[in-house]
C-alpha cells in the first residue's frame, strides 16, 4: 500500500483496534494464475499475532491458499472531500481513508478443536452482549453437518501496515473547515472520518 509518511500509522494497538472494528475482510491471493478474493469475517488473536477464519468448502480459494502470501484488507471509515470546503477553489477533491493490510501465509485448521474453538470465538465475538446464543447450544449432529461444509485456517501475521488520511497534509484551518462540514453529513463514514480527524488534531496539541 502507497503510505506517504504524514499517512502511516505505526502504533500496534490502533492498527489492531481498526482490525477488530473493521473484521468483515477482503482476503486476497492467486487462483488459477489470476488474483481472487473472498470477502469474509476474520478473528485476530492479539495474543499469538493470528487471524482465524473459514471459506466455504465449495469456495476454490482455499485449494491453492495453503502456503501462499495471502493479503487481507481491512476497509475503515472514508468519506469524499470537497474542495468547495476549502478557503480557496484552486485545488481538487480527495478522499480521506483508515484501512489495514495484513501479510501472511495461509495454514488450514487440522485439528477438529481448533476449528471448534475459532468457530465459537467467533460467533462470540459478534453476537450482542444481550443475546442468548451460542454456538455450543447447538446440537452437536448440526454442528458435526455444518463444519462438514467449511475449512478452516488461520494466519500467522508476518507484517503489517496501516493508513489514516486524514487531511494532515494540509493547513489546521483547513482541517477544521472539512471536519465541520463532514459533520453535517447524515453519514456514519462521514461523521466518522471527522471524529477521527478531531482525534488527530488533538494527540498533536
Amino acid at each position: 500500500m502507497y503510505i506517504p509518511k504524514e499517512f502511516i500509522i505505526q502504533d500496534q494497538e490502533t492498527l489492531f483496534s481498526i482490525i477488530e472494528e473493521n473484521s468483515f475482510a477482503i482476503l486476497f491471493s492467486q487462483y488459477s494464475g489470476r488474483p481472487f478474493a473472498t470477502h469474509l469475517p476474520l478473528l485476530l488473536d492479539r495474543e499469538n499475532h493470528c487471524l482465524y477464519g473459514h471459506f466455504a468448502k465449495a469456495n476454490p480459494q482455499w485449494r491453492e491458499s495453503v502456503g501462499q502470501e495471502m493479503l487481507i484488507v481491512f476497509q475503515g471509515p472514508h468519506a469524499y472531500i470537497s474542495p468547495s470546503w476549502y478557503e480557496t477553489d484552486q485545488t481538487v477533491p480527495t478522499w480521506n481513508y483508515v484501512a489495514v493490510h495484513v501479510y501472511g501465509n495461509l495454514e488450514l485448521l487440522e485439528d477438529e478443536s481448533e476449528v471448534i474453538g475459532s468457530l465459537s470465538s467467533l460467533v462470540k465475538n459478534y453476537e450482542h452482549a444481550d443475546s442468548p446464543y451460542s454456538l455450543d447450544d447447538v446440537d452437536e449432529k448440526v454442528q458435526t453437518g455444518l463444519r462438514k461444509g467449511i475449512v478452516g485456517f488461520k494466519i500467522p501475521i508476518r507484517s503489517i501496515e496501516g493508513k489514516a488520511k486524514l487531511s494532515q497534509n494540509h493547513p489546521l484551518e483547513r482541517q477544521q473547515r472539512v471536519i465541520e462540514h463532514l459533520e453535517q453529513i447524515h453519514q456514519d463514514n462521514s461523521r466518522e472520518i471527522a471524529f477521527l480527524m478531531k482525534k488527530n488534531i488533538q494527540s498533536k496539541n
